[in-house]
């Protein structure tokens, strides 16, 4: 605690000598009036319209390669029925994928219940995102092993052009089911 400066009275003036104050913590009062004071949210910014072609090519791309696969049938028809596919690195790749969607579902959720904003990313995204990128290499990984009798080197844009149109769309698909309820009556 800082014992401050004498004044006539008897009492003490609390001054700050330096314009470089910073607290350390110890002393509440200091520490409180060296916060900022909380703001107005911040406002979200639209999309700009480069942002907009980017996602629509993203997508369209994407289902490109779903509804055409390998040019003689569509690819979940090709995932499920070629024997060309490698199964096990397929299998355990896909389960890699799925993995790493219940993480994202579970930080997502763990994020939406953190009361402060600072802590929204302390909680869980930090501690989690070693796993998630470990996850997502073994994943891409696999898959490229598994379908490459199929595409052969065209499996890796394949694999990144799928990935993100999976980005594109699911910010979209997690508003929704995070959407809050307003329209529940409160009594307090």
């Amino acid at each position: 605690m800082s014992g401050g400066t004498p004044v006539g009275g008897g009492g003490f003036m609390r001054q700050r000598h330096s314009q470089g104050y910073a607290s350390s913590g110890d002393d509440l009062e200091d520490d409180a009036c060296s916060r900022l004071a909380p703001g107005p949210p911040p406002v979200p910014r639209g999309r700009t319209w480069i942002e907009i072609v980017e996602n629509v090519l993203w997508i369209a791309s994407a289902l490109f390669i779903v509804y055409f696969g390998d040019r003689h049938s569509n690819l979940i028809y090709l995932l499920w029925h070629d024997g060309r596919i490698r199964r096990v690195p397929f299998y355990l790749g896909m389960v890699a994928v799925g993995l790493n969607i219940v993480i994202f579902f579970y930080t997502s959720m763990l994020a939406w219940s953190a009361r402060r904003c600072d802590e929204k990313w302390e909680l869980a995204s930090i501690s989690a995102l070693p796993y998630v990128t470990l996850l997502g290499l073994v994943a891409f990984c696999l898959l490229s092993f598994a379908l490459w009798p199929i595409w052969g080197f065209l499996t890796l844009p394949l694999l990144f052009t799928l990935f993100m149109a999976c980005l594109v769309v699911g910010p979209y698909v997690m508003i929704g089911f995070l959407r809050p309820q307003n329209d529940v009556l409160r009594t307090d």
